[in-house]
């Protein structure tokens, strides 16, 4: 990646992961607790498998304990919420993570609400969604909060900033507005009903596509010089071949872009760095103790 506008994720996840490892090493030595990862999949869904396989390895490698449930495609609600409820009380797990998409039988929010918010590492629970719109001490999502570091490692302080949103779910768009609010950015969620799209893109010094269309956003969409943070992972076939793409097409907005994401290896690593981050916050504060410096 020696093209200097493209932000390297990879790298940047890498550095954290090994501050991390640094801080429970500390934790460890001074209060005599290894904080501890549940990762819950239920099903055979591929990508979810790798991302699991993933987060485990990680996990371990930050000299975190690391708990991996696997269940059957056929699992009852019921059985998940019991397992949710062992790991709720169990002081060795301080992070609970269930992966999502869940099979149809299972209510993914009634899941998601069943986590002990303390211990709801995704930051997904509905009491961590209002501590964040309210400025409280919640756990937050891991993509966003991603983002926003490699966004403020670009550009500093980001107070006053135009900010465009593309994309409004629960687990990037409107957490990802919230925390750039909360550095006083000026934010505009745009969406699918949004009239004239790329003429509120063109507005934006910050740009973050998490709307999961492939190569939606172009580059005459774009001001000169933005930022712009590609949420996005398509798998498109093309000639034959399967490739991974983002939500902006790469090839026309990097030319115009000030700094931009790549797909991979840009958020995508990101985020588990940002688990293992959240999961050390949650185990510091189960355990009453300041976060190691």
């Amino acid at each position: 990646m020696s093209n200097p506008k493209i932000i390297d994720g990879k790298a940047f996840a890498e550095n954290i992961r090994n501050k991390i490892a640094a801080q429970v090493a500390s934790v460890q030595k001074a209060h005599g607790f290894t904080p501890g990862l549940a990762v819950v999949l239920v099903g055979e869904d591929p990508a979810s498998k790798v991302y699991v396989r993933n987060k485990g390895e990680q996990t371990k490698a930050s000299g975190m304990a690391s708990f991996e449930y696997k269940l059957d495609a056929t699992t009852s609600q019921e059985t998940l919420l019991k397992l949710i409820d062992q790991l709720n009380k169990d002081a060795k797990v301080n992070g609970i993570l269930v992966q999502l998409p869940l099979p149809k039988q299972i209510d993914a929010q009634a899941v998601i609400n069943a986590i002990d918010p303390d211990k709801d590492v995704d930051g997904f629970h509905v009491v961590n969604a209002g501590r964040l719109a309210t400025g409280g001490q919640g756990l937050v999502p891991c993509t966003p909060y991603g983002c926003l570091l490699l966004l403020k490692d670009r550009l500093g302080d980001l107070t006053g900033k135009h900010a465009v949103v593309i994309g409004r779910s629960n687990i990037v768009g409107k957490p990802m507005a919230q925390l750039l609010l909360n550095e006083s950015c000026t934010v505009t969620i745009a969406h699918s009903k949004t009239k004239d799209l790329p003429g509120e893109v063109r507005r934006a010094d910050i740009v973050v596509a998490a709307v999961g269309r492939p190569e939606m956003v172009k580059g005459d969409w774009l001001k000169e010089g933005a930022v712009v943070i590609d949420v996005g992972i398509n798998r498109v076939e093309k000639d034959g071949k399967f490739r991974l793409v983002g939500d902006v097409d790469f090839q026309s907005c990097v030319a115009r872009a000030g700094a931009i994401t790549p797909v991979p290896g840009g958020v995508g690593p990101m985020t588990i760095a940002m688990l293992l981050h959240s999961t050390l916050v949650a185990a510091c504060r189960q355990h009453g103790v300041e976060l190691p410096k």
